[in-house]
């Protein structure tokens, strides 16, 4: 997810009010994934059809709450135990099976989205997981066991209320799907709205083996173009390599500044750009005549006090007019007329094996994979700490094995 300022009125607006309303029924993505139906049993509406028979939910669950406003994700946020909320008329129960960490839980930790949501509220953004309870309203659209991911505040818990309207179906609980709702959205549109790229261009993806870095690849490298990717190992940059990327540049170990200047003396066309400060500025001086920079992000800022890194930009104009470059920066609330068409074409694009959507599990995290509510502490150190392979996410809880027979 990208961007410092995300509100939470933007959120609302964003998603899931566009995805469940145009993408569910006679939608093509709907024919596309068809997802088993079953017979509603229980009408009682007084019951929300919450796990029909009491079969398998459990009296209380587990959710990370921010307690106080901080940069600092341990520092804000704790685990707490709480009742397993109760849907509404129009709202989905769904037992999370996996949650997905973005840079930017560190800036809703901080309080930088919303300056009028004071602590304690609930964190997290994405999840997928069962549905296991649902109010009369959502009954018309789904019913017990479907499969949704969702993008909405609060995810970082066992269960999660989720407005129907507001959740996606899938026909499994893959956290591959949870990477294409916001990371794989965000690469989509913005090359193809801003970066306008043209077949035989030459195009810098920074940060290029992360959660989005990696569809940025996959789209510019479909285009027809020239794609240089940056990372930090040798792991990502033979990552880079298996999924089409031209020129990997491992940072810690090659000159980038000096790679980037001798290999490519002409400039670069396009620049997909999520880390900011001193890479921002490279990422500027090596454009070329015409050339485009489109910022998504600038995560090497959003654990200082501002969330800005800090970019020195006094030359900028004339860096831009003497090369007729310009920067562009991408919001995805901004471009939610173009939401159905990303998502349809990346679904298509992933059940046809054309698109790959690498996730990390924390396999190689020091202390192991992650699971459960308590390990998303680690999974957000680990991702700032620039080890992650692709998204990063959570288990939050083994698959279900529940005997009930809706």
């Amino acid at each position: 997810m990208s961007g410092p300022m995300w509100a939470k009125s933007a959120q609302k607006a964003f998603l899931f009010s566009l995805v469940s309303s145009r993408l569910r029924g006679t939608d093509s993505l709907s024919g596309l994934l068809p997802v088993p139906r079953r017979p509603i049993i229980d009408m009682s509406y007084s019951a929300h059809f919450i796990d029909f028979k009491g079969s398998s939910i459990a009296s209380r669950m587990k959710k990370v709450v921010v307690n106080k406003l901080s940069p600092k994700f341990r520092e804000a946020a704790s685990v707490q135990t709480v009742p397993v909320p109760t849907p509404a008329d129009a709202d989905l129960l769904v037992r999370n099976r996996f949650v997905g960490i973005n840079a930017s839980d560190i800036n809703y930790s901080a309080g930088r989205y919303d300056p009028t949501v004071q602590p304690p509220f609930d964190a997290g953004f994405e999840g997928i997981g069962e549905v296991v309870g649902l109010g009369l309203t959502a009954s018309s659209r789904f019913t017990m066991g479907d499969t949704v991911a969702y993008f909405s505040s609060g995810a970082f818990a066992e269960y999660s209320v989720v407005p129907a309207k507001e959740s996606v179906p899938v026909p499994s609980a893959k956290p591959e799907f949870l990477t294409l709702l916001v990371s794989g959205a965000t690469a989509y549109i913005a090359l193809k709205r801003l970066g306008d790229l043209a077949k035989g261009e030459t195009v810098l993806v920074t940060a290029a083996a992360g959660g989005t870095g990696q569809f940025a690849v996959q789209f510019a490298k479909q285009a027809g173009c020239h794609v240089i990717g940056t990372c930090s190992s040798n792991e990502k940059a033979a990552f880079l390599k298996s999924i089409g990327c031209d020129r990997p540049i491992n940072y810690k170990a090659e000159d980038l500044a000096k790679t980037l200047k001798t290999e490519y003396p002409e400039g670069i066309d396009v620049v997909y750009e999520s880390v900011g400060g001193s890479t921002l500025e490279l990422a500027v001086n090596c454009l070329a005549k015409k050339g485009r920079l489109i910022v998504i992000g600038f995560i090497s800022g959003y654990q200082s006090a501002s969330g800005i890194p800090k970019f020195r930009g006094a030359t900028l104009p004339v860096k831009l007019l003497q090369k007729s470059a310009s920067i562009r920066g991408f919001f995805l609330p901004h471009f939610i007329s173009d939401y159905k068409e990303a998502l349809t074409q990346m679904m298509q694009m992933f059940a046809t094996g054309k698109l790959m959507c690498e996730v990390d599990y924390g396999d190689l995290a020091q202390e192991g994979r992650f699971v459960g509510l308590e390990s998303v502490f680690r999974a957000v150190d680990y991702m700032y700490a620039g080890k992650n392979l692709g998204k990063v996410v959570v288990e939050v809880a083994p698959p279900s094995n529940s005997s009930s027979k809706l």
